[in-house]
């Protein structure tokens, strides 16, 4: 409903999700109620029905289209929670710089109304079950109303969250390693 998902069955993440962020899906009078109701999108579930792997595998299960972004909507908030939109991330990554990074996209959104978001993930660090681990996280922000585009490769480690800036990194660098282009058709 809310976000597209181009998702790697051998891996068994995402490897891109993106999503058009607008102030009304962020800040609608009455919140839906987060649901934390993990399970196989029913468009694959074969490839999807994860959660065992994830289970005390010290990994969190990483949303790429936040929760908090289908706050308005009850589709939206069901379907952020399907694992074609989860990665194996690190507590220190997803607690951290990746939160922190979602947090600024949805105060983007609120100020200037309409951001665009990709994100993924590439490479793989090791494997917890059938499920890869990758080894980087990315993801690209264009917003609208000021034509900028802004870009984040965090490493996908234990190493503790070290602020944006010295993730930012020019967007050449996530079209390489990830093999797709950002461009909006203004």
């Amino acid at each position: 409903n809310s976000y597209k998902t181009t998702y790697s069955k051998s891996k068994n993440y995402p490897v891109k999700v993106e999503w058009w962020l607008t102030k009304a899906m962020v800040s609608c009078p009455t919140k839906v109620k987060r649901t934390d109701n993990f399970g196989p999108d029913p468009k694959l579930i074969a490839n999807t029905n994860l959660q065992h792997y994830y289970d005390r595998s010290g990994y969190d299960r990483g949303h790429n289209f936040p929760a908090a972004y289908g706050a308005c909507d009850v589709v939206s908030m069901t379907e952020s929670f399907y694992f074609s939109n989860m990665t194996p991330q690190t507590p220190q990554l997803n607690r951290g710089d990746w939160k922190e990074l979602e947090t600024m996209t949805r105060e983007g959104a609120l100020k200037d109304d309409s951001v665009h978001v990709w994100c993924g993930s590439v490479g793989e660090a090791r494997k917890i079950g059938r499920v890869s681990v990758p080894k980087q996280c990315w993801k690209v922000i264009y917003n609208k109303r000021m034509n900028t585009y802004e870009a984040y490769l965090f490493e996908n480690d234990g190493s503790k969250a070290d602020g944006l800036k010295n993730n930012e990194v020019d967007l050449k660098v996530i079209e390489q390693i990830s093999g797709f282009k950002f461009k909006i058709n203004k």
